[in-house]
């Protein structure tokens, strides 16, 4: 790789992963992402770029799967000696002692790092997520909500968040300290010092953002302390916005960001969605009033082994037929927080990982029937599951989406030929606006 790699990171879901690499190009950093260590063949193209990737679904995992698989992952990135390597998670920090534990990711890269201290970031004006004295803030229909009590968070069906203080609800994780670094200190005189003496009294370090300034001071701390050769922080795409200033003042990365053109349109688009969003819902019931076709995948029967092929069936038919209309097509398996999350969460992990497999399965089938040019994938955790089903080794950005910050359309890059080029959106559950479906068909930013 590049002498001069700035920054490596692993997402902890393929959506949260794009959103990095979306932060990244915007502002002049050549980023490539990996679904999965790549041979040296498929490395080789990215050579000069300054940033790597590497999409997990660790946040959809136990802690035992992320003990026998994390650490591997993260001792690849080590190898490729950025200064920085970022765990990645998402920006409403949803996790939980049993699935998706940042708290265990921290011990693993602490360790793997052998690192006094590690930084933690999360609050990211651009995503309209704010931590203030350690609370976690999201915005949902342009009021800003404390995050046990946002609309949508609190009831997430997997990971709720109940908890708005950050350090209590990663207390529950692990016994790591945690210290934080509060908008007092980072609008402080002395921010240096007691920034310092918080990483060598704490084994984490939190750092509140609220306003852009704060974040451009936590990337100074960030890029400061990090060590001389390779460093390990958590947090969300906050991490990359906060450096991006530092390192444009360094001239470590160009002044001017670049310009993006639009792709076009296209005849069809194919969306698929394992999201339980009400945003993901709204935007679902939006395409379907302007001429998508919109096809419920059963999910008590998908996650059945009895039934299961039967549903995968009855919804590749109704997609085909719709394809072969002229219809763009969405396949869905929620409505909302409240569509069969009872059946889903009895049937844990498999049922999860089942779903982002059987909905990447119908892509794969769409596209490959159809000569699609464009797909969606909406969900956190479907994304990641759902693409490794399209022989897909790597994305790059294609059209960063300002106005939809986090879900930028991909192009994909594959060994097969029906899969090399394709432009894919990954959307999270709680990204974009109504009218987000029809935007990615028309490539319009």
């Amino acid at each position: 790789m590049s002498t001069s790699l700035l920054l490596s990171y692993y997402g902890d879901d393929l959506t949260g992963s794009t959103d990095v690499m979306e932060a990244l190009s915007l502002h002049g950093v050549k980023t490539v992402l990996f679904l999965a260590p790549p041979t040296a063949q498929q490395l080789a193209p990215f050579a000069s770029y300054t940033a790597v990737g590497l999409a997990g679904t660790s946040r959809s995992e136990s802690p035992e799967w992320m003990e026998s698989h994390l650490h591997s992952a993260l001792t690849w990135l080590k190898s490729l000696g950025a200064t920085i390597c970022h765990y990645k998670v998402c920006s409403t920090f949803d996790s939980a002692p049993t699935i998706g534990s940042i708290g265990k990711a921290l011990e693993i890269g602490k360790s793997l790092f052998k690192q006094r201290s590690v930084p933690l970031a999360i609050g990211a004006p651009q995503l309209k997520r704010y931590t203030v004295f350690g609370q976690h803030f999201a915005a949902f229909d342009s009021e800003v909500h404390r995050i046990d009590r946002h609309p949508v968070m609190c009831r997430h069906p997997v990971t709720p968040m109940k908890e708005a203080d950050l350090r209590h609800h990663l207390a529950q994780q692990t016994l790591l300290s945690i210290g934080l670094a509060d908008v007092l200190c980072l609008d402080s005189t002395d921010t240096d010092t007691r920034v310092d003496q918080l990483m060598q009294e704490n084994d984490v370090v939190l750092f509140d953002t609220l306003t852009h300034d704060q974040q451009a001071e936590v990337g100074t701390q960030l890029w400061r302390t990090c060590s001389p050769k390779e460093s390990f922080v958590v947090g969300s795409s906050a991490v990359e916005y906060s450096l991006v200033s530092t390192w444009r003042r360094q001239m470590l990365i160009p002044e001017n960001p670049p310009r993006f053109s639009s792709p076009g349109a296209v005849e069809q688009l194919a969306v698929v969605s394992g999201s339980c969003s009400e945003v993901t819902a709204r935007q679902i019931r939006s395409a379907e009033a302007n001429g998508f076709r919109v096809i419920a995948l059963d999910v008590v029967q998908l996650i059945n082994e009895r039934t299961h092929a039967e549903a995968m069936y009855l919804a590749q038919e109704a997609a085909n037929e719709a394809l072969s209309q002229g219809k763009s097509v969405i396949v869905y398996t929620a409505m909302g927080p409240n569509s069969d999350a009872e059946a889903v969460h009895q049937g844990g992990e498999r049922a999860r990982h089942l779903i982002g497999r059987s909905l990447g399965q119908l892509l794969r089938q769409m596209v490959y029937v159809h000569g699609l040019e464009r797909v969606v994938i909406a969900g956190g955790d479907t994304s990641s599951h759902a693409l490794n089903q399209l022989a897909v080794h790597a994305l790059t950005t294609r059209l960063p989406l300002p106005e939809t910050p986090g879900s930028p359309l991909c192009t994909a890059h594959s060994d097969l030929p029906a899969f090399d080029g394709l432009e894919v959106a990954l959307k999270g559950g709680q990204i974009g606006s109504e009218n987000y479906f029809m935007s990615i068909r028309d490539g319009v930013a």
